[in-house]
Order: structure tokens, then sequence, then C-alpha cells
């Protein structure tokens, strides 16, 4: 089983490292993480371009030998401008390409387009009236339409990709991602299971029923936990004191055959190089008393 590092570990902000790129690999190796998700796009904090991104961490990869994967919006692929989707299916083949080509990169995780709710007197934070629940049928066709000629090329050369289930996309809540995955209908398109994001929704599925919902397209998992505050939504909380009961949860992904990656979270401000060690120390320790990637 291999563990990935989620790059918010090593941020300060918003795609915001405060540190170097070798910086973040050696401090990943020192951990015991088995690899790292890095995001789409060069933090801005580090003035680098998308080729001179992907060449140091291609760099950084030969000298640590970390596993990488990436996690790559294909921005406007729900365009109603045909020309924007068109460039949209072109340019995310070329990036993954490229990361393949020169990284050995062969899942990642990926999103479509954002949706937010027009009505401005709507809240972000009130998911349930975002992403799919506002998504007309050309939005549905269109994703799925664009997904479907990256994951044509992808499977070509041995690249998957995984929708994270995540707040405000189409591929929202886990009957939303799998509706998707569905349509586009690839080998090389399946589902990024994070049920720390489907838990900040007001009706979901049990982690078991959802593993079973996604059965084979299920390529990859984000850890996170929260608790919820009477009156004000969730709060992020280390992966070992939230409500969702990781142990049941890896017990969950062992009965379905799943064998990984696992990728884990740190969405939560303070001390993320101290989470870091903690929450992998944790999720390997109920790992081991599961049997779990044994």
């Amino acid at each position: 089983m291999k563990y990935i590092m989620h790059i918010n570990y090593c941020e300060i902000g918003p795609a915001k490292f405060g540190k170097s790129i070798e910086e973040v690999f050696k401090k990943a190796a020192q951990w015991g993480y088995d690899g790292i998700e890095f995001r789409g796009a060069p933090p801005a904090d580090l003035s680098l371009t998308e080729s001179e991104y992907i060449d140091e961490i291609a760099k950084c990869r030969k000298k640590y030998g970390l596993e990488i994967l990436f996690g790559k919006q294909a921005k406007d692929i729900s365009s109603l401008d045909s020309e924007k989707r068109r460039q949209a299916v072109e340019s995310t083949v070329e990036f993954f390409k490229t990361v393949n080509d020169k990284i050995g990169v062969t899942l990642s995780n990926t999103f479509g387009d954002s949706l937010i709710n027009p009505d401005k007197s709507i809240p972000y934070y009130e998911y349930d009236k975002h992403g799919s629940a506002i998504a007309a049928e050309d939005i549905w066709n269109y994703t799925a339409e664009g997904f479907s000629k990256i994951g044509a090329e992808l499977q070509k050369i041995g690249v998957r990709i995984a929708f994270e289930t995540h707040m405000v996309y189409l591929h929202d809540k886990p009957e939303a991602a799998k509706k998707l995955v569905d349509m586009i209908d690839s080998p090389a398109v399946g589902i990024n299971m994070d049920f720390g994001n489907t838990v900040y929704f007001a009706e979901y599925p049990s982690v078991e029923d959802t593993i079973a919902l996604y059965g084979d397209k299920l390529f990859y998992t984000h850890f996170k936990n929260s608790v919820g505050v009477r009156n004000s939504g969730r709060m992020p909380v280390a992966l070992s004191e939230g409500e969702i009961n990781h142990r049941l949860y890896l017990k969950a992904l062992k009965e379905a055959g799943f064998e990984g990656p696992v990728g884990v979270e740190a969405p939560r401000g303070g001390d993320r190089e101290y989470y870091a060690v903690n929450d992998l120390k944790y999720i390997m320790a109920v790992a081991r008393d599961v049997g779990f990637g044994l």
C-alpha cells in the first residue's frame, strides 16, 4: 500500500509553499510517505512556469524516488463555447502526457469546472445548492464528452485520472461522481473517494455504501476528518479525532479489494508539518490493525 502526502501539508496558504520543491520532497521522504500529490499548477510564491515546475518535480522525483500524482483541473471543459472546450481537452491531455513522460505519473486527481449557484443570496458553504444540484443537462453532456476524449488519449499511454468528490463541482456527491464516470465510460477515468468532503452535505451514504457504489471506478482515496459544530457547520480536525471512523473505512476498502493508493490530507491551519507526521502514523497503525494493504 502506498501513502501519498497531499501537498497542503507543506503549504502555508492557498497554493503557497513557503519552501522549495526539494524541501517538500525531503520532508515527505523523512516522514515516511511513499509519494506526493502536487497541484496541477505551479504555486504563485515560487514564480515558476508550468514547464519549470514540472522539470523541478521530475529532478526531485529522480533523487528521492517518491511516487508523484497531480491534482489537475480541466478548466472550461463545461464551457458553452466549443472552442474553449476543445482547448480544455487539448491542454489537459498535453499536461498528463508531459508529466507521464518526464516524471512517470500514471494516476492523478482531477476536476471539471466549478459550478457556483448564480443566486448571490446563497452562501458558498451551502454545498447542497451548488455543483450537481444546479447542473443543466448540457453541462453534464459537455463534461462527459470532454473527459471521454481525454480518457481515450490517456488510455493509450496507460494514465488514469480520478474525479475528486468535492463540493461545488459536478462530481460533488457520490451519486453525481458515479453518474459522470458512467457517462464518460472510459477505463482511464474513475473516482477519487474523498469522504471527508462528502460529510459536508446534508445527506450522504455510508462509507460502505459509497465504496460499493463506486465499484471498480474507485481509483484513489483522500483521507481527512472533521467534527460537526452546532449551528456552525463542520471543523477540520486530525484524522484520529473526527467523526469519520477510518478503522471502518479501511476495513471496507480491504473487503472491496481496493489496493490504493491512499492520499492523506490536511485542510486545516496551524503546524501542518506536525499534522503530516501524526496523521500518517495514525493511518498506518490502523491499516496494520485491520490488515489493509498487507
